[in-house]
């Protein structure tokens, strides 16, 4: 497993981050979302990303336990906050009441004293910037929080904590962002990426696999496996049921050859691909199952050279979404959680 700095920050972390919102306590036995936590390790996976919202705090309690005996100073966990958490007003948000009261929470359920990396889940427009970024440095000036991270935040977004963080003259600055960002959705690109770059805030991206659709499991004209998250009932996500076209599907299946012709499964080539676009530090991988861990870690060191990258453009031409003024929405789907909050109780 192949390591690298965050940011312009001066702790690495691994290219390949275990992510637990698929498993721990989302529809996956304990036992097994445990495994797959030390199949990550087995594989040099060193860091470990969750949130306080996942299965309603179960997550973290999970992976806590899960890392119980691993020498904490080994490890970089990473978490979340920002979504609703509870029935009342101040369960969500990023806030200073809600933003030190979810630290602590998250710190007891993870079983440690403090976390590598804090992250502002989304932006939060109802509550003073001013008043979450001096709530964060807190924290870090407290020893309960080593670095700071946004998630999903647009490009001005993130320009305007900085500029307010140095007018403010506070000690943290952001040095990540954690943006959806793989073959198809590439939102990122004509904005965040490059100011984040010239900032040297890194980019952890999560679903790389596209929530699995770049896998190639998915087949044209075919019923969706029995096991996949497409076939699921319930909380389906909003991503698979959209994406999951005849055209789309056939274009996925084109990318088979070039996969082929580079050694890797369809999966480690998707993951790589991420990887080996500019700014990007590592990326965030989920598993319902060890050897899905074991396959994607193996994405790690991998180098896709230029005409491998230009092949899997041309193969998917007009299916990736640059849409800028799409950063920040869930692959066409705009988060609800601030309307949650007016009609809370």
């Amino acid at each position: 497993m192949k390591h690298r700095t965050l940011g312009t920050s001066g702790m690495f972390v691994s290219e390949i981050i275990y992510g637990n919102w698929l498993t721990h306590g989302e529809g996956v036995e304990r036992d097994t979302a445990v495994a797959c936590v030390h199949a990550a390790l087995d594989a040099g996976v060193t860091t470990f990303d969750t949130a306080d919202v996942y299965a309603q705090g179960a997550a973290e309690e999970v992976l806590g336990r899960a890392l119980k005996g691993v020498r904490r100073e080994s490890l970089e966990i990473a978490t979340k906050v920002c979504l609703p958490t509870g029935p009342g007003r101040n369960d969500r948000g990023l806030s200073r009441k809600h933003i030190i009261e979810s630290c602590h929470a998250s710190l007891r359920r993870l079983g440690t004293d403090y976390v590598d990396l804090y992250q502002a889940h989304r932006f939060d427009d109802q509550t003073p910037l001013a008043e979450t970024l001096i709530a964060f440095d807190d924290l870090v000036r407290a020893g309960k929080v080593h670095y700071l991270g946004v998630s999903e935040w647009r490009a001005e977004q993130i320009a305007e904590a900085l500029r307010l963080a140095g007018e403010l003259g506070l000690r943290s600055r952001i040095v990540s962002n954690q943006p959806q960002y793989n073959m198809l959705w590439r939102v990122i690109e004509p904005e965040v990426l490059p100011l984040c770059r010239r900032e040297g805030i890194g980019q952890i991206v999560f679903q790389p696999l596209a929530q699995g659709v770049l896998t190639g499991k998915y087949l044209p004209g075919q019923p969706a496996p029995a096991d996949s998250r497409a076939a699921a009932t319930g909380r389906a996500p909003h991503f698979v049921s959209r994406v999951l076209g005849e055209t789309l599907l056939r274009r996925i299946q084109d990318l088979k050859p070039i996969a082929d012709d580079a050694g890797l499964s369809m999966a480690r080539l998707a993951v790589a691909w991420t990887l080996n676009q500019p700014g990007v530090t590592s990326a965030i991988i989920g598993a319902t199952r060890p050897e899905q861990v074991r396959d994607n870690a193996g994405a790690a060191g991998v180098t896709l050279d230029a005409e491998i990258l230009k092949r899997i453009d041309d193969v998917l031409g007009d299916l990736i979404d640059l849409d800028p003024g799409k950063t920040g929405q869930m692959m066409n789907v705009k988060p609800e959680w601030q309307a949650s909050r007016a009609s809370a109780d």
